[in-house]
């Protein structure tokens, strides 16, 4: 029995849901389809993904098509989730990708395909609502060949498209449709190419090899056409991913290795780990090690954390059942891990580099490389609870979605007593305010929306403060030079001392100090693109009195260097100087050629910078950066600009300076820290020895 670990992926609205109750009603695991319209989907279990008609989570059912089982996970259509979009991707074997006929592609359909292909995830396109007034299959055979890629080859027509009887017709190997494979299928195979040549001819059947390899590779993507609703074209789809799509790697007796793609709570509270397994096997009573590959995700001893598995479940036609183990290939879910987090590699960690290649050893066995596929939130805002009494459970709450969210970032301010959340768009605080008021029972409301910036350094700084002396009232020396780095290497932390002058444990509080305190430069904006090197280090050794004990008073300990080197980072991140960048979003707007006067002075008011600008016949094609926070106005004002023909595309592209221009002021953001740039009021709120 082979297993494939599906997803499916689609625009929002574009019948995802809808054709995952479809597979699972063709394959008879369920007995009546469900609805998105009545929220009685198998998918949608959420009371807010019913209400609402759109999947908000990740979820997981399972099937089989003949020798092959099926685990397939429907993710969210809307861009406001992408972030759950972003934690299934690394666990796929394969993919189908949603696209309506009447629609088309969408500016999200352009994202995920440009995602799957980076990480050379085969895909299968399927064109659904051929049944839908309006749809056109050939237009949206040209705007995929255009606008996702040309390497499409059409597994069939439609008949009667656009009406309730419309009906996909398979290529039955001959004609116009097999003529069409060969063009796709000879670029990337000379072999094949030579046969055609050499016999003007070649049998279907090899054909249907050469695409199911050219699949797996990636190549190429065949498109299917159908209907969720009546069920056409269904059975086409359900023989694809059986024959063209691969089977899940790994064996059940290698080391093992999984990656957890989804966290939530049960009802007792506990923590519920979704796992793909990629190698080896996890039994009840197993005592895992797992951690996020990065320092930070070790616990505060530097070792990666620990958790004795009490339950399992794996899918089964359809549902969670309890089993006694999950193996290599199957996605399970695991009880027992309290300190378990999305992102975490359970067991064995790959440890490798990269972006988001899948690498295969000896055993089959695929470790996953997590890596961030899609850009962070660029959004956040200030959550304010109804009632103040409810603060606390608001930051109990809030921790509880961060779990299951971990790009929420929250931040608490507690000089204000404030707690801020990251967001991608407005959609996504509707959401998290009907997720507290319906699982937490918190009313909540939220400040203004505003954009995440960042710091970098513009210039070259050192500081430093000696034990002993310039009123340094800690037991530590500290010398830091701050320079800048190139653009996207995030912060490095160096040494220029003696690794042997001093205990490890005071430059390892050297070390996470300095990259927590670099979350919030002179600006109050995270600093980065930047290297840290520890210039100057000392502290005092142990001191004790005759016959008595430790005397703590004489003696460094980690503390003392946790609180001098934010003093000491600031003070040179002061003299080297940082300018503020906002998030700024790529934007592609195709709208009417006589909309063009209309639209240029309202993307100038909103600053936006012109790249290319296009007349296409009777459209224009616009490209430009815009400011992350001005893509909401022009969202809203869009339709009225263009008779509501307009279509935007909008995605994070880059940073740039932010405050330049006659009258522009530098975005500062509230500091939730001590404040080291006052050393007054730091000292006063961290040490006793002023």
């Amino acid at each position: 029995m082979h297993v494939l670990n599906l997803g499916i992926l689609a625009h929002v609205d574009a019948g995802k849901t809808s054709l995952t109750e479809r597979l699972l009603h063709t394959v008879g695991v369920i007995d009546e389809i469900g609805s998105v319209d009545d929220g009685s989907t198998r998918t949608d279990s959420l009371a807010l993904e019913r209400q609402r008609g759109i999947t908000i989570k990740s979820a997981v059912v399972s099937f089989e098509i003949g020798d092959v089982t099926v685990d397939l996970i429907d993710t969210p259509g809307h861009p406001d989730f992408i972030a759950e979009v972003e934690r299934v991707l690394g666990v796929l074997d394969g993919a189908v990708l949603v696209i309506s006929a009447v629609e088309g592609v969408q500016a999200q359909t352009r994202i995920l395909m440009r995602t799957l292909r980076r990480l050379r995830i085969p895909t299968l396109i399927f064109v659904n609502k051929i049944d839908r007034r309006g749809a056109d299959t050939d237009r949206v055979l040209r705007s995929v060949a255009e606008r996702l890629t040309p390497a499409i080859v059409p597994m069939g027509l439609v008949d009667g498209l656009g009406t309730r009887e419309a009906r996909a017709v398979p290529y039955a190997g001959t004609g116009a449709g097999t003529a069409a494979m060969l063009d796709v299928l000879t670029a990337h195979d000379d072999e094949l190419l030579a046969s055609y040549v050499e016999d003007d001819t070649v049998p279907y059947r090899r054909l249907r090899a050469v695409l199911a390899e050219q699949t797996r590779r990636t190549r190429v993507h065949p498109v299917f056409f159908g209907s969720a609703m009546t069920g056409a074209g269904v059975d086409a789809l359900i023989s694809g991913i059986r024959e063209l799509l691969p089977a899940a790697g790994g064996r059940a007796d290698g080391p093992v290795s999984g990656t957890v793609f989804k966290v939530e709570r049960g009802p007792a509270g506990e923590k519920i780990a979704y796992v793909r397994m990629f190698s080896g096997t996890v039994r009840t009573r197993d005592l895992l090690t797992f951690d996020d590959g990065s320092r930070d995700g070790a616990d505060h001893d530097g070792l990666r954390r620990q958790g004795k598995v009490t339950a399992i479940d794996v899918f089964e036609r359809g549902s969670a059942r309890r089993q006694t183990s999950v193996t290599a290939g199957r996605i399970g879910t695991l009880r027992g891990l309290a300190d378990v987090r999305i992102g975490d590699t359970i067991g064995v960690p790959d440890g490798q580099p990269g972006d988001v290649e899948k690498l295969t050893g000896p055993s089959g066995a695929v470790a996953p490389v997590a890596r961030r596929h899609f850009s962070a939130p660029t959004l956040e805002t200030v959550v304010v609870p109804g009632r103040p009494a409810d603060k606390g459970a608001l930051h109990t709450a809030l921790t509880q979605l961060a779990e299951q969210d971990p790009l929420i970032d929250l931040r608490h301010d507690e000089t204000r007593q404030e707690i801020s959340v990251s967001l991608y768009g407005e959609v996504q605080k509707e959401v998290v305010q009907a997720t507290l008021a319906d699982e937490f029972g918190i009313d909540v409301g939220f400040r203004e929306t505003t954009t995440i910036c960042v710091e970098r350094p513009v210039g070259s700084g050192q500081a430093v403060e000696f034990n002993g002396k310039d009123a340094n009232p800690f037991l530590a020396t500290v010398g830091l030079r701050v320079d800048p780095a190139p653009v996207g290497s995030g912060v490095e932390f160096r040494l220029e001392v003696e690794l042997g002058g001093m205990p490890y444990a005071f430059f390892k509080a050297v070390e996470d100090t300095v990259k927590a305190a670099l979350g919030q430069g002179l600006h109050g904006w995270q600093v980065t693109d930047c290297t840290v090197t520890m210039t100057h280090s000392g502290y005092s050794p142990r001191q004790s009195h005759a016959h008595q004990g430790f005397d703590k008073s004489m003696s460094s300990t980690g503390a003392d260097f946790r609180g001098l080197t934010p003093l000491v980072l600031m003070d040179a991140l002061r003299r080297a100087g940082t300018q503020v960048y906002e998030p700024m979003h790529r934007i592609r707007l195709e709208a009417p050629a006589d909309t063009l006067g209309a639209l240029l002075p309202v993307l100038a008011g909103l600053r936006a910078v012109p790249q290319t600008t296009e007349t296409r016949g009777r459209s224009c094609v616009l490209e430009w950066a815009i400011p992350a926070a001005r893509v909401h106005e022009l969202e809203q004002r869009l339709p009225g600009l263009t008779r509501g023909e307009g279509e935007l595309e909008a995605a994070f592209d880059h940073y740039a300076p932010a405050g330049r221009g006659s009258g522009a002021c530098v975005p500062e953001r509230p500091r939730t820290d001590h404040n080291p740039l006052n050393r007054k009021e730091y000292l006063l709120n961290t040490t006793r020895r002023v």
